[in-house]
């Protein structure tokens, strides 16, 4: 399905789970994921919850023309996916960049969110991530999607999936090669992590329930930032995954469900 954006840009979306629930669950995508990326996920929260699984502008089976977006543009179009199904509130689950989409929702749009889980997730921009940034602009501009790729992975899944991986690496990148992603549009999507300030501040303002989950071993953002996170949020838990790394919709995926889960039900 399509919804309008208010720049009437094309974003798609699908709708999984229970239609006759009340309670709405959306989750947000990570730099060069799609809709396809949750499929481990949804069968946990399928019979409870209406699922929204939604393609930022520039990623998946969405607009990919046009300037590129911040992430208070990318809050809004999530918005706009929201007035189109008539729903008022929802619970938000953004996994890295969707998780960044996800902090700008909860703090430009709060009465649209009722529980906010941040994944994988930072505030504010260090060195290190600045040199891995950077590694991945020069592959994809040197080439492609597929030099991108083989530069991400190490980055992004820990040591022991590599070990012992629930899709074969191999798979996973021609899965991934298979999603007509184009630079133009990773470069557009990368824009907004590069131009974002620091958001830590900012973060004080969310009112929601939240809860972070990070991966002990996510090397592109170690604990200490989610920490950050959850330091600015003050209705905030963390819980830091063993073994994991930062592509947690495919690592420790029953463990993470079970973690969104119990937030959720928890009656505050």
């Amino acid at each position: 399905m399509v919804c309008k954006t208010t720049d009437q840009r094309d974003l798609y979306y699908e709708v999984h789970g229970n239609a006759q629930s009340t309670k709405t669950l959306v989750f947000l995508n990570g730099l060069t994921q799609a809709t396809i990326s949750w499929a481990l996920v949804v069968p946990f929260f399928a019979a409870k919850y209406r699922i929204l699984l939604l393609d930022f502008i520039f990623q998946g089976q969405s607009d990919k023309t046009g300037n590129w977006r911040d992430f208070n543009q990318h809050a809004a179009d999530v918005v706009s996916l929201l007035d189109k199904e008539n729903i008022k509130r929802a619970h938000i689950v953004g996994l890295s960049y969707g998780s960044l989409v996800a902090q700008h929702l909860a703090v430009l749009h709060p009465l649209r969110v009722d529980k906010l889980v941040l994944v994988s997730t930072f505030a504010h921009k260090t060195p290190y991530y600045e040199a891995v940034e950077l590694a991945w602009w020069r592959a994809l501009e040197t080439g492609g999607y597929n030099l991108m790729i083989d530069i991400m992975l190490p980055s992004v899944l820990s040591e022991n999936y590599f070990s012992n991986p629930l899709v074969p690496i191999q798979k996973m990148k021609e899965a991934r090669k298979d999603r007509s992603q184009s630079a133009e549009a990773i470069f557009s999507l990368m824009q907004a992590t590069k131009e974002r300030k620091d958001y830590r501040k900012d973060l004080e303002q969310i009112t929601a329930a939240t809860l972070i989950i990070q991966g002990e071993q996510d090397h592109l953002l170690p604990v200490h930032l989610a920490n950050e996170v959850h330091l600015a949020i003050k209705n905030s838990k963390l819980i830091v995954v063993r073994n994991a790394g930062h592509t947690l919709n495919l690592e420790h995926v029953p463990e993470v469900c079970k973690h969104i889960n119990d937030f959720l039900n928890k009656i505050e």
